[in-house]
């Protein structure tokens, strides 16, 4: 959509920010819902503007995640919070083995934000929906306030479907499974940070948000995969933490193999910040049947999303429920989880 030749019906054009009347139910609201939303997500359901969507889902067992998003800043290298909002509730459905069908989409607006840039965000959502096969088929609008916001908060919630027979959870770890990684890690939130931090390198730091249903869709095939995980809030290590407490197993992993670009190591390093704590939002761990890792990993790296995926540690018998890493140097240490969120407003 682009704001620079926009033109539109009355009285959407006379406000170029959001005003508390967009929110409340009257004719602003449904300017903002003929002239903005339908023109970016217009889909046969969605069309019907009814209290809800009366949706086909085919055969086999629903899964149903919701996700809100409060990202700060609203736009960052390699994304936005539009495709967040899609892309974080796509990712948490693929990681129970579902194909996300279908996503609904909850905006609060604080007053004064301006109409070209929930444009912006609502173009970016409908790309990212595009692109991840999945359609936004209902939504709601509030506005709050100036001064009781920041800007723009998204929710998402989406359902999707699992085949029958498919049995993916993080308490099917197993003793000698092996941890795959399907790329670098801590890209999204270092991302983030060097925005707010002003720090800079010679790369600029990009988040890698993207959807990954597409990936998972192409491993199940191959079978044996146990636990899939994106690892968000809390990074690698809040993800491999809960997986080990919820099937009762141990998890080692081994520093030197894990994949950290060198922008985002010094990114880490100047912020002490430690790169499995940092959070991601288009990478996933995968545990997986050791017979299959071969074959997983190179399905992995043959697929645009996991150039660099790698192996980066085991699941063992030994301290059941915790998580430890061989370092450099050949020492062991315990990577507990993290009482709080190191990062705040990263999704």
């Amino acid at each position: 959509m682009n704001f620079e030749n926009w033109s539109c019906p009355l009285p959407l054009l006379d406000y170029p920010t959001i005003v508390l009347g967009h929110g409340g139910g009257g004719k602003l609201s449904a300017e903002l819902i003929e002239h903005l939303f339908l023109p970016a997500f217009g889909n046969p359901a969605l069309l019907n503007l009814g209290d809800s969507s009366v949706l086909t889902v085919p055969a086999g067992r629903l899964a149903f995640s919701t996700d809100s998003f409060v990202v700060r800043p609203l736009f960052f290298p390699g994304g936005s919070i539009g495709e967040l909002a899609v892309n974080g509730t796509v990712n948490d459905l693929a990681m129970s083995g579902a194909q996300p069908l279908y996503l609904s989409a909850g905006f609060i607006l604080e007053e004064g934000f301006a109409v070209s840039s929930l444009g912006e965000i609502v173009t970016r959502m409908a790309r990212a929906a595009y692109k991840a096969g999945v359609q936004i088929v209902t939504g709601d609008t509030k506005v709050v306030e100036r001064g009781h916001g920041d800007g723009c908060y998204i929710n998402t919630s989406g359902i999707g479907v699992i085949p029958d027979g498919l049995q993916i959870g993080p308490g099917l770890a197993r003793p000698g499974d092996v941890i795959l990684v399907s790329g670098t890690i801590g890209d999204h939130g270092m991302a983030i940070m060097s925005v707010r931090e002003g720090l800079e390198f010679d790369t600029v730091i990009e988040s890698d948000c993207a959807p990954l249903s597409e990936l998972v869709a192409d491993l199940l095939p191959l079978g044996g995969i146990h636990a899939l995980r994106d690892p968000t809030r809390g990074g690698v290590a809040s993800s491999l933490n809960e997986i080990a407490a919820s099937s009762g197993v141990g998890m080692i992993i081994e520093d030197v193999r894990v994949p950290v670009e060198p922008e985002v190591q010094a990114a880490c390093n100047l912020l002490g910040l430690d790169p499995l704590f940092v959070p991601n939002e288009g990478k996933l761990l995968a545990i997986v049947a050791p017979e299959k890792a071969d074959a997983i990993l190179d399905r992995m790296r043959a697929h645009p999303v996991a150039g660099r995926a790698c192996v980066i540690g085991r699941v063992t018998d030994k301290h059941p429920g915790l998580l430890v890493s061989k370092t450099r140097i050949g020492a062991t240490r315990v990577v507990p989880m993290q009482l709080g969120e190191q990062l705040p407003r990263i999704c």
